[in-house]
């Protein structure tokens, strides 16, 4: 290996076990659980799987934003500022809430229609943009960018979800560094991603098995992997130990502040989170429609 590719290794290893959430939801959590409760810039991760009637209707955030990446089916999504539209098989929805917003994220189901499958992925903002206005930016399937280490014969795809990928760019923009990729490998295929020095990072294994580092152990399905963070170590070293493997890769600049979280209000300090629940129950500085606007998805 070059002088200029030290991997980063596993310092952590969460098993993120699948419990029901709601109704007819069902949700293997890491970051957010008990197992990795601080993760900064992360404050949670959800694989996620919706049966029929299930869903999430109304509900506000502040102070965070939430990252939707289908990997099966659909799921719809409409909120208090008019805006709404459908997460395709294989697209994201990067919302900042910033200072507030109500949405409802309902997943489809229908005949011949796969249930709706995905990762919910929520990025702590930083403190001085916390009280920005809400923001959507979201890419379709084909609009997300694709790097292939190997040449697209190869055995190796990374769709660049957010960062840079062996000289490929995604144009999502987030606040705050956050770098996402979604690998699929062939077994024994191996590559080395650059992850910039200082950031959190880790691995989550959708399926299959993978290896870290020169001579890590191999880890299975349904793992997180948080990563070392050392100076010198410029990436990770990622192989592939079955056909059909698949992970993504996260990465992101920690930030130097508090993680004071209510429910679904992400704030710095218990001050800022009761102001927030002030401003919620009075409908001002991001809540004007908290007690008037209905979704149609929601309420259907």
């Amino acid at each position: 290996m070059a002088l200029n590719m030290t991997s980063r290794n596993v310092v952590k290893k969460v098993l993120a076990v699948e419990t029901a959430e709601g109704a007819g939801a069902l949700v293997r959590r890491s970051i957010g659980s008990a197992s990795l409760r601080n993760l900064t810039p992360f404050l949670l991760l959800d694989h996620f799987h919706v049966s029929q009637g299930a869903g999430f209707p109304d509900h506000p955030h502040r102070g965070q934003a939430t990252v939707t990446y289908m990997l099966e089916g659909s799921s719809r999504h409409e909120d208090s500022a008019g805006h709404s539209g459908t997460i395709e098989t294989g697209g994201v929805q990067w919302m900042c809430a910033g200072k507030g917003i109500i949405h409802a994220e309902m997943p489809v189901h229908g005949k011949n229609v796969p249930e709706p499958r995905g990762l919910q992925l929520w990025v702590d903002l930083p403190k001085n943009v916390k009280m920005t206005e809400p923001s959507y930016q979201e890419l379709d399937p084909e609009a997300i960018p694709v790097a292939y280490p190997e040449g697209k014969d190869g055995n190796i795809s990374i769709k660049v979800i957010s960062g840079k990928s062996h000289g490929v760019e995604s144009p999502v923009r987030p606040l705050g560094g956050c770098w996402y990729f979604h690998v699929m490998m062939k077994n024994g295929a191996t590559m080395f991603q650059d992850i910039p020095a200082g950031w959190t990072a880790f691995v989550y294994i959708l399926k299959g098995a993978v290896s870290v580092g020169e001579n890590g152990p191999v880890n299975d399905a349904f793992h997180t992997l948080v990563l070392s963070n050392e100076n010198g170590e410029t990436g990770v070293q990622l192989t592939a130990a079955t056909d059909d493997t698949s992970f993504v890769v996260i990465a992101g600049e920690p930030l130097d502040q508090t993680v004071f979280q209510y429910g679904p209000f992400v704030m710095t300090n218990q001050e800022e989170i009761q102001r927030t629940l002030m401003d919620y129950r009075t409908g001002r500085n991001g809540f004007e429609k908290a007690h008037t606007w209905k979704s149609k998805i929601g309420n259907m």
